[in-house]
């Protein structure tokens, strides 16, 4: 084991399978000059050279068209959208192309193909650069959806990625790059599509992912204080959306809070409640609470936008209302 920050666990990711796999290449803005936004390529163009790391214009709908056409000769591209907002920029190509073309003929063909992008608020990015839209590129079956909360988590998903010859949409948090965290050294993969139970515990059942991990793990920290055992399952994809650890905790403790940092409406808690209540309906003990960022564009002021995003204390609250 190693304790590295999220960046490193990333970046290793990246370079031990551009090292394992000459297909594999990337494309996206500035990832050879400056190595990416958040600096996690820096030093690859310089190894690999300008045919495998390929800087794109500030043009997210071309980033992703020519990693979906290069997947179908057979590539491996990793294209760089710089923050998930400009994804929306991309969307034809991303839900109508990527996450389709497999069904639509035949199964005949394949795109392994992955998308990294940073989401999430508390950087004082404004409201079109802080937004956490997954539950949207989750809808759309096709594409798959990964969003990890610990470095371990974010090497072991992203070589699962890259490996995988289906189209995945890999969300990184813009606040956990400097996260530090044991990662096991070597080729370690993590399957896509499990979650899984980070804190044992036998009074509620909170529900998360991504930067929500990290909050969630606080809360339920002292609210062992207080004496309340929460049990935190992490679902670490969103699609494909594994419920098996999330049910099996429930139907131990019979009450849950999901906590997402996205928006309440339409969003991942009202999907985990509602599959919660279909497949577990008997074991309901509480009302299901759900914690999420108050339904406004995330403000600029840093005590606005801190206000808005969830904190262990809006988690503490809602688990005390449930018990």
């Amino acid at each position: 084991m190693a304790v590295i920050t999220m960046r490193q666990a990333i970046t290793d990711a990246l370079w031990e399978e551009m090292e394992r796999d000459d297909k594999v290449f990337m494309l996206g803005e500035e990832i050879g000059v400056w190595g990416g936004t958040y600096a996690v390529t820096k030093g690859f163009y310089d190894h690999f050279g300008e045919k495998r790391v390929r800087d794109t214009p500030i043009a997210e709908s071309a980033i992703v068209g020519a990693a979906i056409g290069a997947a179908l000769t057979g590539l491996r591209p990793i294209a760089e959208i710089m923050t998930i907002n400009f994804a929306f920029s991309a969307m034809d190509h991303i839900v109508n192309e990527a996450a389709k073309f497999h069904y639509m003929f035949g199964g005949q063909m394949k795109l392994p193909m992955v998308i990294r992008t940073a989401g999430g608020g508390g950087r004082q990015l404004g409201a079109t650069h802080s937004q956490t839209p997954d539950a949207i590129f989750a809808h759309f079956p096709g594409l798959k959806v990964v969003a990890p909360g610990t470095p371990a988590d974010a090497k072991g998903l992203l070589k699962a990625a890259i490996r995988s010859d289906n189209p995945i949409l890999f969300i990184e948090h813009a606040t956990l790059y400097q996260t530090r965290g044991e990662v096991p050294e070597g080729d370690f993969i993590i399957p896509i599509g499990k979650s899984e139970v980070k804190r044992p515990g036998k009074d509620v059942t909170i529900v998360t992912y991504s930067k929500m991990l990290e909050i969630s793990m606080k809360a339920a920290d002292k609210l062992a204080g207080e004496g309340i055992d929460a049990e935190v399952v992490d679902l670490r994809t969103l699609r494909p959306l594994d419920m098996e650890p999330v049910l099996e905790s429930f139907r131990k403790t019979n009450r849950a809070v999901i906590v997402e940092e996205g928006w309440k409406s339409y969003g991942v808690g009202a999907e985990i409640s509602a599959r919660i209540y279909e497949e577990a309906f008997d074991y309901v003990d509480a009302p299901i609470k759900r914690v999420a960022q108050k339904e406004v564009p995330l403000p600029y002021n840093q005590a606005l936008e801190q206000l808005a995003i969830p904190n262990a204390e809006d988690v503490i609250r809602a688990v005390k209302e449930v018990l």
